[in-house]
């Protein structure tokens, strides 16, 4: 390995694998933080400077058509979840999905992953494609929810969509869970955009104290609930401190008050060092689904049912944490920390 000025340099000559593993976490980050600026340049080049136009056209009318799509099941392809693509990303880290419990093919579930981390990584991998035959291991159909403003941009939306993610939304929610055939999974990562402030690593601070929508759902549609702990996922980023109460933590607030996103200021590798850049870092990350915890349906259930099921939740969440952190590399004095 060179080292230069303290930048450590990755080798010129390292397995073509490897290459290709990196490509396709290069493809997913350009997907998440560049396709929605370029789809709007490439918009408007082809509108105002080319014989194109009537292509932004056509992409219009079938957008507006198509606009409620990820709020009514989306439109997953199972040839796009299959791509090899997703397994190079899921061998970058590599990602592992440990099957704790099997579920009953019959029913419908809520998926709660913890922790957020900064995009999440594993997550996305694991329920959004089947580099881990999810699928077939479960024997379920899973819907991951992202915000809407996720859906806005043209290649961004169908990305997502082909994954199989849908709107973060009740409604979007409740159309999956009230499909007449049984065997569908939403996948909400509670914590959200709040939580990916607090994804140091070594670290398990989750969001979840006030977070009790999920829970209400579960109940109104009869869903289990599963909990589901990424091990690692806030090793993959560093992250600019931001403790409570500082200018950055404030402004930080702020941001996500006004749009909905939270701005964590992080940083992980290069491309050809191992020093800073976009990228994460190879660590591994292992998502562990817990054994379900057993919902009846109550239309409207009061703010007491919602609360004990929610003790309940965090109660089994806990647990999962504390049988499995030192498996998989978490040290034995590290504790979970709901806020």
């Amino acid at each position: 390995m060179t080292q230069i000025f303290g930048v450590r340099f990755a080798p010129l000559f390292i397995p073509l694998h490897r290459r290709v593993e990196t490509f396709a976490i290069v493809f997913h980050l350009f997907m998440f933080f560049v396709s929605p600026f370029l789809s709007l340049f490439l918009a408007v080049y082809l509108l105002f400077f080319t014989s194109y136009w009537y292509l932004v056209l056509l992409y219009g009318l079938w957008f507006i058509y198509d606009f409620e799509s990820p709020r009514k099941g989306t439109r997953r392809f199972n040839w796009f979840r299959n791509l090899s693509l997703w397994k190079y990303y899921h061998d970058y880290f590599p990602l592992t999905l440990v099957k704790t419990a099997n579920l009953d093919k019959t029913r419908n579930y809520i998926f709660g992953c913890h922790p957020h981390g900064i995009i999440s990584m594993g997550v996305v991998n694991v329920f959004g494609s089947e580099s881990e035959n999810v699928s077939e291991r479960f024997g379920l159909s899973f819907y991951i929810c992202t915000l809407k403003s996720q859906f806005y941009f043209p290649l961004r939306r169908e990305y997502y969509m082909a994954c199989g993610a849908i709107e973060v939304s009740k409604e979007s929610i409740n159309y999956v869970l009230n499909q007449r055939t049984k065997g569908n999974a939403v996948v909400i990562v509670v914590g959200g955009a709040a939580e990916a402030l607090d994804a140091f690593p070594g670290t398990y601070t989750i969001t979840l104290e006030n977070r009790k929508g999920f829970i209400k759902l579960a109940l109104q549609n009869g869903a289990h609930l599963v909990p589901v702990i990424s091990f690692g996922e806030n090793d993959l980023y560093d992250q600019v401190g931001n403790t409570s109460g500082t200018f950055l933590r404030l402004l930080q607030k702020k941001l996500k008050g006004v749009y909905t996103y939270s701005l964590p200021f992080f940083y992980g590798r290069g491309i050809f060092n191992y020093s800073f850049g976009m990228l994460p870092y190879r660590k591994p990350v292992t998502v562990v689904v817990g054994n379900p915890i057993e919902v009846e349906r109550i239309e409207n259930p009061s703010m007491q049912q919602v609360d004990d099921l929610h003790r309940v939740y965090k109660e089994d969440l806990v647990k999962l944490f504390e049988d499995h952190k030192v498996k998989y590399g978490v040290g034995k004095d590290v504790k979970m920390i709901i806020v």
